[in-house]
């Protein structure tokens, strides 16, 4: 199985001609971006095409990365339908949505990826629904609630929002995840810790312990992905913007540059990839 990877446009407001130069000279296969609007699709689909590298499209709906609190179902669904509408031009790998409200039921959550899944096939995309705090998938319980309902439905695994959400690392004993990682798309690497969704470096060794978790569920992702006859996994390396990427006080300066802990986080995931699939190296269950 081959890892792709994939540098995030989060944060990033430049021509795609310029983010996809860079990320060809820092080692990234392709972009994951934002499905954009009228105005900039044209040219975002004119540098795809020139360069030949693949996209991996994020589509959000009912509002920016916090939802509108009145944003109804059918308004979740209408927002997804017109983005996928522009996703197809760019001809991405497939859609990561960030959609739904984490105030809904697991009912409506299974509601709307099931309507989602149906859109995806009119329009002929592959949808990964995106675990992340304010939306559907927001915590782990939710979310085994809604995967054992949704047979059909793939999942883009960003656990750093389970565990500050959770606040604590994922490692009892009684988590088992199994059923989660057997829908796993596609990974969005980011290493979060009890109390946030970004370290301050994800190779400081006071968080240790958080990479070393998060690492080890990707490879369980990734052993599950080989046996399910994947030839190719994605991943994006996704420290952010935001208040993601912690910073000195008064000043607001960042502690770190996000885009050297992604190119960190690069290097450190494929080696860990090369790891995963020696014939001696145990199965983690989760």
């Amino acid at each position: 199985m081959h890892l792709e990877t994939y540098r995030t446009l989060w944060g990033d407001a430049r021509p795609w001609a310029d983010s996809i130069a860079e990320a060809r000279a820092e080692g990234f296969d392709g972009i994951e971006g934002r499905i954009p609007g009228p105005d900039s699709l044209a040219a975002c689909r004119d540098a795809l095409a020139s360069t030949g590298v693949p996209y991996i499209a994020i589509a959000l709906t009912g509002g920016g990365v916090t939802p509108r609190q009145d944003a109804s179902l059918q308004d979740h669904l209408a927002d997804l339908e017109a983005a996928l509408i522009r996703a197809t031009t760019l001809a991405p790998r497939f859609v990561n949505v960030l959609g739904g409200n984490d105030r809904w039921s697991a009912a409506k959550q299974v509601d709307f990826i099931s309507h989602a899944l149906t859109l995806g096939q009119k329009h002929g995309v592959t949808l990964s629904f995106e675990t992340h705090r304010a939306r559907i998938c927001a915590t782990p319980w939710i979310t085994l609630d809604v995967v054992a309902q949704l047979p059909d439905a793939l999942f883009t695994a960003d656990i750093s929002h389970w565990v500050v959400g959770c606040e604590r690392l994922l490692d009892d004993p009684c988590d088992d995840f199994s059923a989660f990682i057997a829908r796993v798309h596609h990974i969005q690497a980011r290493i979060g810790y009890d109390q946030g969704p970004q370290v301050s470096h994800p190779g400081a060794p006071e968080h240790a312990a958080a990479l070393r978790f998060h690492q080890d569920f990707w490879c369980a992702i990734w052993q599950d992905q080989a046996r399910r006859g994947y030839a190719r996994t994605t991943l994006t390396p996704e420290c952010g913007p935001d208040g993601y990427t912690q910073s000195l006080p008064f000043t607001n300066l960042p502690i770190a540059d996000r885009h050297e802990m992604n190119r960190w986080l690069l290097d450190a995931q494929r080696r860990s990839f090369a790891g995963c699939f020696p014939a001696s190296f145990p199965t983690r269950s989760f």
